[in-house]
């Protein structure tokens, strides 16, 4: 399924992306085109270093001081999400048994591979507690982003 679309000139135009394809390549949800993040690769130096305002929309991504707090509980579910999957795969390909150590192979399996994706789950789940607030708005070249209350210069990109 392509996201291109022929406009009124016959032009080839892209159409906005699904709500979960924005969320997992982490764009602004107001706009589903511009990246939340500065860098876009997960395992650099500044992964975590997110753009003031979307670069596309001018929404801003961070809504009030302290809004990120709630991806604790989105990281949280994510990681679970993740080691019930690779539980029920394991047991499924290899099997569990009580008189092997097969339980203590998929235990450090699963922290293995939790520790290398951590990353990327901290900007998902930054991605969709941004995509909880934001809506996005199918007019957002017309009208300009919604104003927000704010602002504490000190508490900005806070981890």
């Amino acid at each position: 399924m392509s996201n291109l679309q022929v406009n009124k000139k016959g032009r080839l135009k892209r159409s906005p992306t699904s709500y979960i394809t924005s969320m997992l390549q982490l764009k602004c949800n107001h706009c589903r085109e511009g990246d939340l993040f500065q860098n876009k690769r997960s395992y650099s130096k500044d992964f975590m270093k997110m753009n003031e305002k979307c670069p596309v929309c001018g929404h801003l991504t961070e809504i009030e001081p302290g809004f990120y707090y709630g991806t604790g509980y989105i990281s949280y579910a994510l990681t679970i999400a993740f080691s019930v999957s690779t539980f029920i795969a394991w047991w499924v390909l290899l099997g569990f048994s009580i008189y092997d150590k097969s339980l203590f192979y998929w235990l450090a399996t699963n922290a293995v591979l939790l520790i290398a994706m951590q990353p990327f789950l901290m900007r998902l789940s930054r991605a969709t507690w941004f995509s909880f607030f934001v809506r996005y708005n199918k007019h957002w070249k017309e009208e300009s982003p919604k104003e927000f209350e704010r602002v504490n210069k000190s508490f900005k990109n806070s981890l």
